[in-house]
This record gives structure tokens, sequence and C-alpha cells, in this order.
């Protein structure tokens, strides 16, 4: 149930009402808009009248109820107005979300060594990169497949951060590890894998560090969205959707199925912003640029690339992954052509000759 506060309500008011509301067993939250403030209420409001609580003020414009079994993830919460995530980095605060340039995190699939990671680090920022992604801690479908270096992959992250100034997005598969993780990341990320795993969801949405959440293999938007809901019910208000493809009948020709359908789909029911991933989403390189292109011109908020010095030899995921030089001129030369052209893009577009 949302409570939707008049233009130039009193601040005053405003935590009035959030306090009868406690008493009455709920939890409001305030949500600023760009004209109006709105107060979720979060609890069981079931047996509560809305007639009934648009008396609590003169200063209340409406009360309306969120339908949706995800509450805080739904578009209805926030009235219909995105929300942004910030995102502090060496090179100052990126935003993610709808009124924002599209962000780019690129990155190998796993961390292998601390040159091949810093270089990396280096050439994707000089492409354009706000964020470098790489895995320390991998979930692999065989047990037999490099599963990561772990714990000593995360220091490797850290001098890549302090080489480049990029943001670092990279996995955390056990709670145990969500402090140690958190302490160099920027932004968690759980895998496809972890979508319903309920205890890191609980997890990393008690604590402060932003959320990238992948949608499973084979999730409803639906469940997806549940998953979301955990960690905004714990409290963590930053997370971000990550679509990177799901698993359908079609196997031949590439790794998953990449649903860029979730774009609009999303927009009408949810507030959160997202991110491609068409890395994972196609397995193919050569498919990559293609995807990424029909991402920004669909209206996603960010990219997620993989990119690896020499993809024939990486440990994990190299067929998927771009060289340097290809991602160079995919960002430069074509994904700023429609990113200038849908107006999310934050340098000018670079002429094709």
């Amino acid at each position: 149930m949302i409570v939707v506060m008049k233009v130039g309500s009193p601040e005053a008011e405003i935590t009035r009402l959030s306090k009868e509301f406690e008493e009455e067993g709920l939890s409001p939250e305030k949500i600023v808009g760009k004209h109006k403030v709105v107060i979720g209420l979060v609890g069981e409001t079931a047996s509560l009248d809305e007639r009934q609580i648009q008396e609590f003020s003169p200063w209340i414009e409406k009360v309306l109820r969120v339908e949706r079994p995800y509450k805080r993830a739904s578009l209805e919460f926030r009235h219909g107005e995105p929300s942004e995530v910030w995102i502090d980095t060496p090179n100052g605060k990126v935003p993610f979300g709808q009124n924002h340039p599209v962000v780019i995190v690129a990155g190998p699939c796993s961390v292998e060594n601390e040159e091949m990671i810093v270089e990396t680090a280096k050439r994707v920022k000089a492409a354009g990169a706000q964020f470098l992604r790489g895995g320390a801690y991998k979930p692999r479908t065989s047990p037999y497949a490099f599963q990561g270096h772990g714990e000593s992959a995360l220091g490797l992250l850290a001098a890549a951060r302090e080489a480049s100034g990029l943001g670092i997005i990279t996995e955390v598969m056990d709670t145990a590890d969500v402090a140690k993780v958190g302490a160099v990341a920027d932004v968690l990320q759980i895998g496809a894998r972890n979508m319903h795993n309920f205890s890191l969801l609980k997890k990393v949405g008690a604590q402060d560090k932003p959320v990238l959440l992948k949608r499973g293999m084979s999730a409803t938007i639906d469940e997806w969205l549940m998953a979301a809901e955990y960690i905004l019910a714990a409290g963590n208000p930053n997370v971000i959707l990550c679509e990177r493809g799901i698993r359908t009948f079609e196997r031949s020709y590439a790794r998953n199925t990449l649903d860029l359908a979730v774009i609009p789909v999303l927009r009408e029911l949810t507030h959160l912003p997202l991110m491609i991933d068409p890395s994972h989403g196609t397995g193919r390189s050569e498919y990559v640029p293609a995807m990424a292109k029909a991402a920004i011109a669909a209206g996603t908020d960010a990219l997620m690339i993989e990119v690896h010095p020499n993809p024939a030899k990486a440990l994990s995921d190299g067929p998927q992954s771009l060289t340097p030089d290809r991602f160079d001129r995919l960002v430069k030369e074509e994904l700023s052509i429609i990113g200038k052209a849908v107006e999310r893009w934050s340098e000018p577009a670079v002429a094709l000759v």
C-alpha cells in the first residue's frame, strides 16, 4: 500500500504520519519523487481501509494498494518513478538508471593473474567502461572446471582498481564471503545459479554495497523480481537487475536465449535499473555486438560485456569474450552511435569512416 502526499506537504506532517503508521504495526518508507513524497507501507495491510487512512491527514492526496506480490520492487511502490543507484568509484559517483547515460561494465569472466586483469582493466577503461567485471569465485557446471582463484583474486581486483580507476563488480557465492568480497567490490554480484539462494539474498540485503542480481537460467520474471524483493526487504534499496539469457529449447546456435523483451516488460513492472549481459546471453563473441546494440536501442540502463586479452587461452568463457581491440571499436564506433541517437550516451558519437 502507498500513501501519496500532496505537493508541498510539510516534513513534520510526513514524520507524524510515519510514526502513526508504525504504531499500526506497519513499516513506512518515505520515497521522495520529483514533485511529491510517497510513503510506502509494508506489512499486513489487507484489512486496512484506504478511505480510513485517507482521513489520517488533510495532506494525503490518495491511498493506493500495491497488487503485485513484490511490493518494494514494484513500479507502483514508487508511484511510477524509476529509481537510481549511485555507485562510488575512484573516478567519482556513477549513476545507474533510466534518466542517465548507459553504463558500460567489461572484463574477463575470471581473474587469472595480475598482469592479465590490470592490462584488461586499462584497456576497457580507455574504451569507455566505468566498471571492471571479473570473477574471483566462479560457480561452474562441472566440478573439474576452473573455479576461480578465490580470495587471492580479490587482491588482484583491488590492484586493477588502483591501476585503472574503475569500479569493481564481482560475484559472491557464499554468505561467509560477503564481508571479504564487499571489502573490495563496489558492487556485489549474485549470479544466475544463486538467484534463489535466499540466505545469500538476505545477507547481501543486510549490507550497504549495491547488488547486481542476475536472472536465473530458468527463472520467470516474477521469480526474478521476488528474488530482488528479498534484498530490498532486508534493507538494501540499491539493486540492479541483470538479464543474462535464459535456457530454452534452442541450444544449437547460442548458449542461451537473450530475452531483450524484458526491457519493455520490466519498465511496466519495476522501478529498478536494468543491465543486459549479451556475452552470457549468446555465448558467442560474434553475436555480442549485435545484441549489445539492440539492448541500447531497446532502452537498457547498462551493459556487461566480457573482454579478455587472449580469448583462445581464457580459463573460462573464452568463446564469448571480445578482444580489447574489438571492444574498443564496439564502444567507440558502434554503441556510441546508438547511445547518442536515444540520448543515453555521455560522450559524442564517433562517426564511422
